[in-house]
């Protein structure tokens, strides 16, 4: 039974991790935008939310995140990323080489942000069928 409900709200569970990073990245190069030779980072939401459906996420195939130190705190999942951070190519290139478009990433950021929300006001109504139909 246990196996079944946790089928039920996997894909959800997978979107709202796949969503939190890209939040973490999109922060980043917002956070960056003025640093020198800052290359802004995204994923592709759609492929890797594929690989965590197929069961890749967090396994060996997802991307480590780098410590100077064993004392620093481990990121999602044991210390691995839900997807690959590709390098988004700059649509007006700056002089110190930074491609973050401040537009783009607040953009990107909201819609992020908005589909999120979705994802957990979803998972919200699945929980209150699945109390109801227990509480009958």
């Amino acid at each position: 039974m246990i196996e079944s409900l946790d089928r039920l709200f996997q894909f959800q569970a997978n979107a709202l991790n796949v969503r939190a990073y890209r939040q973490q990245l999109l922060a980043s190069n917002i956070a960056n935008a003025d640093t020198p030779g800052y290359k802004a980072r995204d994923i592709d939401f759609a492929s890797a939310l594929r690989n965590a459906g197929a069961g890749n996420a967090g396994t060996s195939s997802s991307l480590p995140l780098r410590v100077s130190s064993e004392r620093h705190l481990t990121g999602l999942a044991a210390g691995s990323a839900p997807a690959e951070a590709l390098y988004r190519t700059g649509q007006q290139p700056s002089v110190d080489g930074n491609t973050v478009d401040m537009d783009v990433e607040r953009n990107r950021f909201a819609e992020n942000a908005v589909h999120y929300d979705a994802n957990l006001t979803f998972l919200s109504g699945q929980i209150k069928k699945m109390t109801a139909a227990i509480q009958g």
